[in-house]
């Protein structure tokens, strides 16, 4: 809240915003360096995406088995309601939160004050608790204990799950909110619930099974359990639609194949939806909360995912602070080394419960982070395959000592750099021997900032013979709309119809035989990735009459 929210990206935070900003100071950076921080970068994406997964198991999970502590012949339903709630929630993202999302701040609030009176209720039955404060009480406790106050970190993980997330939801609120609501309403109303329910172990020992409900007044249990249930219901809500932006921003930074994306807000941008990550996301949880069948269980996962994912933000945040900022090592050292000390204390109580629940995270974020590497290797060796065939001026040269018939009309192209000619400009003057009056080379390119400014967006460049070059800048958090691209051109002078445009598009079909130097297992994942990519008809949001798509084959 003090420090890492500085690390802002145009206002944007999270892995891949922090990850931008390291890589713009990739000059400063050793390729070594630079290596680890992607690699860093794109594992945190990974273990967000299982904390996505997670977190609405062992939230939704957590607050239904209350119906345990009111009266155990709830204990046989409380799997199939856990189920039932995670189904509709999953089901039900394709509406967005536009609507009911007025009501969650109200909620929260109500929430965060139940549980902070609860809390309060019992410090003032057992005060002696807040000599906790103390740090000697806890050197005492790591002295006595040694090994064993390892394991009692990951069984508290859980209270400080959720700092991670504070970062990544930057953008959608602010620095000045976060820290606001944090220190003014959250962080106080934690501190007392988690002092009651230590105050009431030291009441009531045997309530050590589920010391949070052991605080609920019984006439007052089952309105709690309803009201935890809604508060985690939106939890899970914050971390889903945090996987859905976290999509989006890979699939634009070039990490990820492209995906359908939905806005569900005509407000708010960042209000998103994809459908197949929804669904990937629902089948996951629900295989999460079938198997470990409670809380208890899912919490090692959980809490691998957390403390992984705080080390690697606490990692890139010394190399940004060190090489971007100017700090001094000496400057930023003890600060990091301050996070590191927790962070890494916590992720290493949590490996203890690999065998607990702790693979399940190690496992989802190793084959997102191979998906990602594979598909960013693979684009690369693609582009190095078809994006440096001809240069355009030489293309243009030999155009001229040609006769080609030219037709009324103008013919958009996509090139993956302004400097190579497009593979589908050259398969389409192959088979046709004709060209548009107006051809646009079009490049794609994506900053590493969440936004680019409208008169930064679009530059145009005349290439002669009826030629254009327009390279498109979008930052990693915009749609790149190529109608919205067009009309951005026409403002420019270079007039565009739409009714006489004509898109082409490449459709490559991959061979995993070629002299490529990834391994062929990956060469075969990519090429699987690549079939099941979205449209980029819909991806670009291209009218689908006026779209030919050339097909091509190329060896890896």
């Amino acid at each position: 809240v003090s420090f890492i929210i500085r690390a802002d990206n145009h206002g944007e935070g999270g892995i891949f915003s922090l990850l931008g900003l390291v890589s713009n100071e990739s000059k400063k950076l050793s390729p070594r360096l630079r290596s680890i921080a992607v690699g860093g970068g794109i594992l945190g994406a990974g273990l967000l995406a299982g904390e996505g997964i997670i977190t609405p198991a062992i939230s939704v999970l957590s607050a239904v088995e209350g119906l345990e502590v009111a009266t155990e012949a709830a204990s046989p339903f409380i799997l199939p309601i856990a189920c039932l709630i995670i189904f509709i929630l999953f089901f039900f993202q394709h509406r967005g939160t536009a609507n009911i999302g007025k009501l969650f701040g109200p909620i929260m609030t109500l929430w965060f004050l139940a549980i902070a009176v609860l809390g309060m209720a019992v410090i003032v039955q057992a005060p002696q608790i807040l000599l906790a404060v103390n740090p000697l009480y806890a050197y005492h406790f790591f002295v006595t204990n040694k090994f064993q106050s390892l394991v009692v970190f990951g069984s508290v993980v859980l209270c400080i799950t959720g700092c991670e997330a504070l970062y990544a939801d930057l953008g959608h609120f602010g620095k000045r909110a976060i820290r606001f609501s944090w220190l003014g309403l959250v962080f106080p109303a934690l501190l007392c619930n988690y002092f009651g329910q230590t105050a009431l172990l030291l009441k009531y020992p045997d309530m050590a099974f589920n010391p949070f409900y052991g605080l609920v007044p019984k006439f007052f249990l089952y309105p709690m359990v309803a009201l935890a249930t809604i508060a985690t219901v939106i939890a899970s809500q914050a971390l889903i639609s945090g996987v859905f932006s976290l999509t989006q921003q890979a699939i634009d930074l070039g990490y990820s194949p492209r995906f359908h994306i939905v806005h569900t807000s005509y407000e708010i941008k960042g209000q998103i939806y994809v459908p197949a990550v929804n669904y990937a996301l629902m089948v996951a949880c629900l295989a999460v909360v079938i198997g470990f069948r409670g809380s208890t269980g899912i919490a090692g996962a959980y809490g691998l995912a957390v403390t992984g994912t705080m080390n690697i933000t606490s990692t890139l945040f010394f190399i940004l602070s060190t090489r971007g900022w100017g700090w001094s090592v000496w400057k930023a050292a003890p600060l990091v080394i301050l996070f590191l000390l927790f962070d890494s204390s916590y992720f290493l109580a949590n490996l203890l419960k690999i065998v607990d629940g702790g693979w399940v995270t190690l496992f989802i974020a190793g084959l997102i982070t191979i998906a990602l590497t594979t598909w960013r290797k693979g684009r690369t060796e693609l582009y190095r395959k078809i994006g440096t065939r001809l240069p355009i001026k030489a293309f243009l040269e030999d155009l001229s000592r040609h006769d080609i018939p030219r037709v009324k009309g103008t013919a958009v192209f996509l090139s993956i750099t302004p400097e190579g000619t497009s593979p589908v400009l050259l398969h389409h003057l192959k088979h046709t021997k004709v060209l548009h009056k107006k051809v646009l080379l079009l490049s794609l390119m994506t900053a590493n900032i969440p936004r680019v400014k409208l008169g930064d967006r679009v530059n145009v460049e005349n290439l002669g013979q009826g030629f254009y070059s327009v390279v498109a800048h979008n930052g990693y958090m915009q749609r790149p709309s190529i109608p919205e691209i067009m009309k951005m051109v026409d403002i420019q002078g270079l007039e565009i119809n739409l009714a006489e445009t004509t898109f082409y598009l490449g459709r490559v079909t991959l061979l995993t035989h070629g002299d490529s130097k990834m391994a062929h297992w990956r060469k075969s994942l990519f090429a699987f990735m690549s079939r099941v990519a979205g449209s980029p008809t819909a991806y670009f949001n291209l009218p689908a009459d006026r779209v030919v798509e050339l097909g091509a084959q190329v060896q890896l």
